[in-house]
Parts: structure tokens; C-alpha cells; sequence
């Protein structure tokens, strides 16, 4: 797997056994962890199936502590807050402590109503989860699905760009052999990568509502903020939002640098505070754009 550029993942479960019934690693974290190294592993996936609701932490806390002690960088990739939330608040800077990224909620499936409600779960949750994230940690809305068959390409460049934003790991859930090259070129977009990975490490967030269409930014490094309209309309045709409606245009006091990344790259120059500028969205799509103001 190395030898062809590809990092090596594995599944195990934190209970005695897997959501499917095979053995877990409760009781051999120690032995797993160092297989696990042993193998050349990068990135372990640990579920929540089969373990008691009030060990679950101390599980997942003794996992991470076998990994360390491995040696071995191991992406850890935990479940904890998504099982620990059916019955309390969970610990966010226990679960930052102890795993690389988390899940919150449910598997997303090749559905547009699955992708949907995760984006929607994680902004009722936003205040919670937000500030969890940072480098080294990161909130984990489960795999990109495009390039499957539920999404239509409106809805694929809507799941990349709100990802983008969430700071998501993009992790892919499909099968490349028969990706369409317009699904290849959306998930290698690289501006749009440049956003989910940008140094400065903070997760964006839905800031507005604004009738069909709500809005996402994202701080990022050097004065630039990612915004993503999307509209929840899924008749009719393209709407309209003035940018001057997204709640980051106030920095542009007196102007900003505009350039749309989705769903086409356009440099749209010099915007004034007070500027006519609006983008189009498709039904259920999304316009991602980059602002950054200029004090000259």
C-alpha cells in the first residue's frame, strides 16, 4: 500500500466487538495497538459498538494511550462523542485530548437527505463542537460521497465546499475506478483543498439564514474569509444573494478582493463596501468565494 503512495487504514472497535460482530479490542488494546504498528498502520478507525455506555471514554482514552506508546505516528480516529451523546454531553476537551478526529453523529450515506442533516446537525451543535477543533483535533462529519450515485453535481460540489469549511477530514467513499471526471476534478479542486487545509486551523460555521439560503465562513490565514452560500431550494432555477448580505462583507469597510472558487473559479476583482455584486446558486447547490479586504 505504501509503496503506491497510499496511507494504510484499519477498523477495530472499543468494545469486545465490531458494530458487524467481530472481535473488538476491549481487553487487548496494548496487543492491538502494537499489531497495529507492527503492520506499518497510519490511521486507525476506532467505533463504539458492544461497549458500555459509562466505560466508553475510558476506553477510548486507554486506546490512545497504547497507540502513543507504539511509537508510531497513528492517526486516531475515534467514535466517542457520536455514542456518547445518547446519553450525556460529551467532554470536548477530553475527546481533543485524546483523538486526532471524532465523529459527532450518524454515517452518511449516498443520500442528499443524509449529507443534509449532518451539515444541519452540526450547526444546531456549532457552539459545542466548533471550538473543539484546531490542529491536531478535528470534528469528523464522516466520508465524502461524491462520486456515487445519490448526489447530483450540485449537491457534490455542495458537500465539498461545506466540508471545506467544516474543516472536515475528506476522506472519500466511493469507488475510483468508476468516478466521472467531473466528480475527479471536484475532489481534487485544489482551492478547494487549500481551504480545508489552511494553517491557520479554525472550523467554519453557518453564520445566517437568509430565507432559501444560509451561509458558512471560515476564517482563514492572511485576512482571507471562505464563504459558502448554499441554496436549501431544490425546485426552480439559480437564485440570487448580493454579497453584501453575508454577515463577513463588514470587513470589507471599504473593499475586498473577491474570487469565487465554486462552481466555477472567477476572479471578481475589487468589491466596494457598497458593491451590486451578487451570486447565482443552483437548487441545493452551493457558491464558494474567498473575501479579503483592502485598506488601500
Amino acid at each position: 500500500v505504501h509503496s503506491k503512495g497510499l496511507k494504510l487504514g484499519i477498523y477495530s472497535d472499543v468494545g469486545a466487538y465490531t458494530c458487524a460482530g467481530y472481535p473488538g479490542s476491549l481487553g487487548y488494546y496494548e496487543t492491538d495497538a502494537q499489531t497495529f504498528a507492527d503492520w506499518g498502520v497510519d490511521l486507525l478507525k476506532f467505533d463504539g459498538c458492544n461497549m458500555k455506555g459509562h466505560l466508553i471514554a475510558e476506553g477510548y482514552m486507554n486506546m490512545s494511550r497504547a497507540l502513543n506508546a507504539t511509537g508510531r505516528s497513528i492517526v486516531y480516529s475515534c467514535e466517542w462523542p457520536l455514542y456518547e451523546w445518547v446519553f450525556r454531553k460529551p467532554n470536548y476537551t477530553a475527546v481533543r485530548e485524546t483523538c486526532n478526529q471524532w465523529r459527532n453523529y450518524a454515517d452518511v450515506y449516498d443520500s442528499w437527505s443524509s449529507v443534509k442533516s449532518i451539515a444541519e446537525w452540526t450547526a444546531l451543535h456549532q457552539d459545542t463542537v466548533v471550538p473543539a477543533a484546531g490542529p491536531g483535533g478535528w470534528n469528523d462529519p464522516d466520508m465524502l460521497v461524491i462520486g456515487n450515485f445519490g448526489l447530483s453535481h450540485d449537491q457534490q460540489e455542495s458537500q465539498m465546499a461545506l466540508w471545506a469549511l467544516m474543516a472536515a477530514p475528506l476522506l472519500m467513499s466511493n469507488d475510483l475506478r468508476s468516478l466521472c471526471p467531473r466528480s475527479k476534478a471536484l475532489l481534487q479542486n485544489r482551492r478547494v483543498i487549500d481551504i480545508n487545509q489552511d494553517p491557520l486551523g479554525r472550523q467554519g460555521y453557518r453564520t445566517a439564514i437568509l430565507g432559501s439560503f444560509e451561509v458558512w465562513e471560515r476564517s482563514l490565514s492572511n485576512n482571507f474569509t471562505a464563504v459558502a452560500v448554499r441554496n436549501k431550494q431544490e425546485l426552480g432555477g439559480p437564485q440570487k444573494l448580493p454579497v453584501v448580505k453575508v454577515p463577513g462583507w463588514r470587513a470589507c469597510e471599504f473593499q475586498c478582493n473577491v474570487t469565487q472558487i465554486l462552481p466555477q473559479y472567477k476572479e471578481l476583482g475589487l468589491q466596494k463596501h457598497q458593491t451590486n455584486l451578487a451570486v447565482a446558486v443552483n437548487p441545493s447547490g452551493v457558491a464558494l468565494f474567498t473575501i479579503r479586504p483592502i485598506l488601500d
